[in-house]
């Protein structure tokens, strides 16, 4: 939600803030409306996948509302600082992006269905924005958990970029990175389902209106 006047720019980890080894807050413990915990361990069988798709409050609301979901949080991820705080992470200086976990079901929902909604959600070759939300913290990013998961974004990737170009659309600027050594910190008390209890909140999310390719297929099918 903050305009930076400068053009953004990565710090590297010599120029990230340090951070701290501990969280200044506590995260609740369970969703405000699908009512399961926030936080690990979760239930045997279930999922983990990890998106950035700009401002983390609208992004998060397209995931609980999707059936098969169990829970969702939302936090920081990609960058450098441990335990960060938000002011932080506006600030451009600790490198991570706004991103939200998303806790599924594989045998209600699948990772190409999420992956469907990730891409349909936003603009994805806008680099450091969306829309008016202009900052590092606001690029676009998957953070996979698998092989599976990283071989399905990628080829997720080439088929939506081909709808793309047809429609008049850049590159795609995503980032696809392993979720290993990229921790995620989650966010605090307040920004954990924001628009539940903010209904007439601020959203920023807003696709480009192209449909995504559902499932894995090469871009060049």
């Amino acid at each position: 939600m903050f305009l930076h006047r400068r053009t953004p720019q990565l710090p590297t980890p010599e120029e990230a803030l340090r951070g701290r080894p501990t969280p200044e807050f506590t995260v609740p413990s369970r969703h405000t409306v699908l009512g399961n915990p926030l936080l690990g361990p979760y239930p045997e069988g279930l999922e983990v996948a990890d998106f950035a798709l700009g401002c983390f409050w609208g992004a998060e609301r397209k995931f609980w509302q999707t059936d098969g979901v169990w829970t969702t949080l939302v936090g920081y991820q990609g960058g450098y600082t441990e335990n960060p705080a938000y002011e932080e992470v506006c600030s451009g200086l600790t490198g991570h992006t706004e991103a939200v976990r998303v806790v599924y079901d594989p045998k209600s929902v699948t990772y190409a269905e999420l992956l469907k909604l990730f891409w349909e959600s936003h603009d994805p070759t806008q680099g450091f924005r969306q829309g008016n939300d202009v900052g590092t913290q606001y690029r676009s990013a998957v953070y996979t958990h698998s092989p599976e998961q990283a071989a399905a974004a990628e080829a997720s990737r080439r088929a939506y970029q081909k709808v793309l170009t047809a429609s008049g659309h850049g590159e795609i600027t995503t980032e696809i990175l392993p979720a290993d050594g990229r921790p995620f910190w989650p966010a605090e008390a307040a920004h954990q389902q924001y628009l539940d209890k903010n209904p007439a909140g601020y959203c920023g999310i807003g696709g480009t209106g192209v449909s995504c390719p559902v499932g894995v297929a090469p871009a060049d099918s």
